[in-house]
C-alpha cells in the first residue's frame, strides 16, 4: 500500500469516524489523528496532526444532517490542501441534499450542484461516494468521480436467503430503474408501485403494477427517510398476497417515526449499508457493512487500477 512515492493517509470526519477506522482495518494503516476544535458560539476549526505533505489523503465523511458534517468535510479539504497534500480525495459514503438535483417547481435550488460547487472550490481531487440518489449528479461534478454500488453486499446476502418465488419490486416508478438492474440480474420478475404524493414525506395513495401473489418480494430503494413510502408498499403487497417482504436500502436516514413504522408494518426485514451510522432502536433492521468496499477502492485508486471489477453490475 505504501510503495508508491506518495504515500496513502486515510482521516475520518467527526460523525464518520466509525467508517474511517473499519476502512483503515482494511488497508493495514492506522486512522490519521485530527482535531476538530469547538468554539462557544458553535464555529468549529479543523487541524491535522500530522504532516500530509506529499501525501495521496482520503477524508471519509457522510454529509448526512446536520449541515456541520458537510461543513467539516469542507474544512478538511481546505486544510489538506493548504498543508500541500499531493491530492485529496472525499470518501462519500452518502452523499447528502442529492434528493435535490433539479427544479421540479419554480425558485428552487438545486442543492446537489451548490454542494458539488462548494466541494470543488475546498479544493477536492476526486470523490468516492455510493448510490446517489440520481446518476447524473456524477456530472456536476467538474473532477473524477467513482461512483460504487451497494449491490456488491446486498446481493451475496439476498442468496444467503435462499428464497424461491422470489421478485423484485420498487416502491416508487422513479426507482424503477435501479430495481430493473437486481431484478434482470437476479432473473425474476419486476414489480412497480406507483405513488401519489400529498406533499413531500407524505404519501397519498399507491398501486401495484404486477403480480406479487405467493411471492417473496424484495423491495428496492437507495434511501429510507421516513420510511412512509416503503412501509404502505410492504403492507400493500402483503395485502395482495405477498408470502413475504424485505426491503434492501443503500443509506438509513430513518427520521423518526421511521422505526416505529417499519417494525408495525408487514414486512420481514429491513437491510441497510452503514453508510450512515445507525443507532436507532429497529428490530427488523440490518446493517450491513461497506468499509470493505471503499477501502479497495481507494487501494485500486492508489495503485491506478480499474474499479470495474467491484461492479455486481451497475
Amino acid at each position: 500500500m505504501q510503495s508508491s512515492i506518495h504515500p496513502i493517509k486515510v482521516f475520518a470526519g467527526t460523525k464518520s469516524r466509525y467508517m474511517g477506522e473499519e476502512i483503515c482495518k482494511h488497508l493495514g494503516i492506522e486512522l490519521g489523528k485530527m482535531n476538530v476544535q469547538h468554539f462557544a458560539d458553535g464555529e468549529f476549526e479543523v487541524s491535522f496532526e500530522e504532516t500530509v505533505r506529499g501525501c495521496e489523503v482520503y477524508l471519509v465523511q457522510s454529509t448526512f444532517p446536520t449541515t456541520d458534517n458537510l461543513m467539516e468535510l469542507l474544512l478538511m479539504i481546505d486544510a489538506a490542501k493548504r498543508a500541500s497534500a499531493y491530492s485529496v480525495a472525499a470518501v462519500i459514503p452518502y452523499f447528502g441534499w442529492a434528493r435535490q438535483d433539479r427544479k421540479d417547481k419554480p425558485r428552487v435550488s438545486i442543492a446537489a450542484k451548490l454542494v458539488a460547487d462548494m466541494l470543488t472550490a475546498a479544493g477536492v481531487d476526486r470523490v468516492i461516494t455510493m448510490d446517489l440518489h440520481a446518476d447524473q449528479i456524477q456530472g456536476f461534478f467538474d473532477v473524477p468521480v467513482d461512483h460504487l454500488y451497494a449491490s456488491s453486499v446486498f446481493i451475496p446476502y439476498i442468496h444467503s436467503l435462499n428464497l424461491e418465488n422470489m421478485c423484485v419490486a420498487t416502491p416508487d416508478v422513479g426507482g424503477a430503474k435501479r430495481a430493473n438492474s437486481y431484478a434482470k440480474f437476479l432473473n425474476v420478475p419486476l414489480v412497480l408501485c406507483h405513488k401519489h404524493r400529498a406533499k413531500a414525506n407524505v404519501v397519498e395513495s399507491m398501486t401495484v403494477i404486477g403480480d406479487v401473489k405467493d411471492k417473496n418480494v424484495i423491495l428496492v430503494d437507495d434511501m429510507v427517510d421516513t420510511a412512509g413510502t416503503i412501509t404502505k408498499a410492504a403492507d400493500l403487497m402483503m395485502a395482495e398476497g405477498a408470502k413475504s417482504v424485505r426491503a434492501l436500502a443503500s443509506h438509513a436516514i430513518m427520521s423518526d417515526p421511521a422505526s416505529e413504522r417499519v417494525d408495525n408494518s408487514g414486512m420481514q426485514e429491513i437491510i441497510f449499508t452503514n453508510s450512515i451510522p445507525f443507532s436507532k432502536d429497529c428490530k427488523k433492521a440490518t446493517v450491513l457493512s461497506v468499509a470493505g468496499l471503499f477501502a479497495d477502492t481507494i487501494r485500486r485508486v492508489h495503485n491506478n487500477e480499474s474499479i470495474s471489477q467491484q461492479y455486481v453490475f451497475k
